[in-house]
């Protein structure tokens, strides 16, 4: 939908499992990544958890442009999606999901 210049990685359970594993999370982000930054979208404990254990094994550098994202991640991911498909700064992103943190749908 927002064409191909969005970069998009999910990461989950392996295996029909539950949990995501941290090495995992590093190679998305690294796959990811450019200069502008990556947003990353969590559901809720473990994924937290292994997020910011990868995001500490990366240098301070990269780590300086990840945002960790607490939004709804459909919702989220999608207006994101669409914000940068639109050429806006993660700044602007990061404001636009801000403010969706509340939206009521019905």
């Amino acid at each position: 939908m927002v064409g191909k210049n969005i970069k998009i990685a999910c990461v989950g359970g392996e295996a029909g499992k539950l949990g995501t594993n941290v090495s995992d999370i590093v190679n998305a982000i690294n796959e990811v990544y450019d200069d502008q930054g990556v947003l990353i979208f969590v559901d809720f404990g473990s994924t937290i958890l292994g997020t910011k254990t990868a995001l500490n094994l990366l240098d301070e550098q990269k780590r300086s442009k990840i945002y960790l994202v607490d939004t709804p991640i459909v919702e989220g991911a999608f207006i994101a999606a669409v914000e940068a498909s639109l050429g806006k700064s993660v700044d602007e992103i990061l404001k636009a999901l801000k403010d969706i943190k509340s939206m009521k749908k019905i």
